[in-house]
């Protein structure tokens, strides 16, 4: 359903590969893909088919694509999921945020698409959070997002409605960040938090080992739902 092409980054600094799928109808919103630190993978492009289904412009942009342009890895794999820790090491957060800025303005401008929303997952549910707080994008959802406990002390610019998906057994967001991340955002009017009990880290990943099927069916299940009703 998709293809692969290239959009303009921000301040003209280059062009950011994308995978973008367009409904057989008329779309009236844009969801945006960020994937996790496995690139735009098949599982990635199996989410952004799904969106498009829907009836959504559903778009994916390579978030490494400064350093490791088209790479796409496989978590279940050991060698590939060490390959995926160093690149996020390499990735530079503010960056990512220019090239969701540059993805949004693409929608709009060049797709005609007044609504836009933004699902990312692991590294893109940080920067789901971060698009929430330092954009202008209608609505974002986060899945097991790593380090939003460490960006708090921006919520209070988060102006348009936001929610997580938090797996209480998640490795890399322990404990004491899901409790730091409640109580920052449990009180906010425009934030959603959803805990599953015992899930880990890649519960929603569309292939793979990771993937609890049940937990995946009710959050993807929530999050178009939470979509359908901010991007009417």
């Amino acid at each position: 359903m998709g293809e692969k092409t290239t959009i303009a980054a921000f301040g003209a600094t280059g062009e950011i590969p994308v995978y973008i799928a367009t409904p057989a109808e008329q779309a009236t919103a844009a969801i945006i893909v960020v994937p996790e630190i496995f690139g735009v993978n098949e599982g990635i492009r199996r989410k952004v088919d799904a969106w498009a289904a829907l009836g959504y412009v559903a778009i994916a942009p390579d978030i490494f694509w400064r350093f490791a342009p088209g790479v796409e890895l496989d978590p279940d794999v050991p060698a590939q999921l060490q390959q995926a820790f160093g690149y996020f090491q390499q990735y530079d957060i503010d960056l990512g945020v220019q090239d969701i800025e540059a993805t949004i303005r693409y929608l709009r401008q060049e797709q005609g698409l007044e609504k836009v929303g933004l699902v990312g997952f692991c590294l893109g549910g940080r920067l789901a959070y971060l698009a929430a707080t330092r954009t202008d994008i209608d609505a974002a959802v986060g899945y097991y997002g790593v380090m939003i406990d460490q960006a708090l002390d921006e919520a209070k610019a988060i102006a348009k409605p936001l929610a997580l998906h938090i797996p209480t057994a998640d490795h890399f967001v322990d404990a004491a960040a899901q409790a730091a991340i409640h109580a920052g955002l449990d009180d906010h009017a425009k934030v959603t938090l959803w805990d599953y009990e015992g899930l880990d880290h890649g519960f929603a990943a569309e292939i793979g080992e990771r993937r609890d099927e049940a937990g995946a069916q009710l959050a993807d299940e929530r999050t178009r739902s939470f979509f359908a009703e901010h991007l009417a």
